[in-house]
């Protein structure tokens, strides 16, 4: 779930800056390792599909969940996080290890967004 989610990966993430993170999931869903893909600045973190899948690949992922974190606290998407979140899911498919969900973290891990829960990829 993203709340499950948010509560496994704030404690890899910094709070002055943006840190990009993904998480193999094996075929049963259960989760083999959880990595640090990127750290940005305050606002603003870039991310490229093929550091993601490089990653996943290399831990033999059947699918993978992304989670960001928001320093100002608010949780909503950006343009750049919706962009994203679509380049990754085209090239899931491609790969053939799916995207199952973009989870945004704002200030802890109570207050998220799943791209997923809100039809968003």
């Amino acid at each position: 779930s993203p709340k499950k989610v948010s509560e496994l990966v704030e404690t890899f993430l910094p709070k002055d800056k943006e840190a990009f993170i993904m998480l193999s999931l094996n075929a049963k869903d259960a989760v083999m390792t959880i990595r640090t893909i990127s750290v940005g600045i305050l606002s603003s973190n870039l991310v490229h599909p093929r550091e993601v899948f490089k990653a996943a690949i290399l831990d033999s992922a059947s699918s993978i969940i992304v989670a960001h974190n928001h320093p100002s606290g608010d949780p909503t998407p950006s343009n750049s996080d919706i962009e994203v979140t679509e380049s990754l899911v085209e090239a899931s498919k491609v790969i053939e290890i799916p995207v199952l969900d973009h989870v945004i973290i704002g200030n802890g891990s109570k207050l998220y967004h799943s791209m997923k829960e809100h039809n968003q990829m």
